[in-house]
């Protein structure tokens, strides 16, 4: 009975390692895609606060604080735009989308990528939060 007992155990924690070993962590390119669609819905949040700074802004002094924070949030929105582009034009969908398998020299550029991705999310979400913060959200 023991030698059953034993075996069932034995049996079960080996199916629990190789369910644990097909569970496969992200791609580089994957965790970088996932930073760019945690940002890219936030766009609509800066065009919005935008538009509630601008008039704000425009009767205010030069470089007031919500001209900056308008001009900061515009920046981030650029950065944005701008990190697409630069990343399109270094990678096709079938690298970004279907996982196609990446040369040596655009596994360095996908390195490069995940640091501008990162800086361009902090940017956005500074500039979002100093924008709610002045605008008392």
């Amino acid at each position: 009975m023991r030698t059953i007992v034993l075996i069932v155990v034995c049996l079960i924690a080996f199916s629990c390692k190789q369910e644990k070993a097909n569970v496969e962590e992200p791609s580089k390119m994957e965790e970088v895609m996932a930073i760019h669609d945690e940002v890219m819905p936030k766009m609509t949040t800066i065009s919005k606060l935008v538009g509630e700074l601008k008039p704000i802004a425009d009767t205010a002094q030069a470089g007031s604080p919500y001209e900056i924070a308008m001009k900061d949030l515009q920046a981030a929105h650029k950065s944005m735009m701008d990190w697409m582009k630069g990343f399109g034009d270094r990678f096709d969908s079938e690298e970004i989308l279907k996982g196609k398998a990446l040369p040596e020299e655009k596994q360095r550029w996908l390195e490069e990528e995940e640091i501008k991705v990162k800086v361009m999310r902090d940017q956005v979400n500074s500039s979002i939060e100093n924008a709610e913060k002045l605008l008392n959200k």
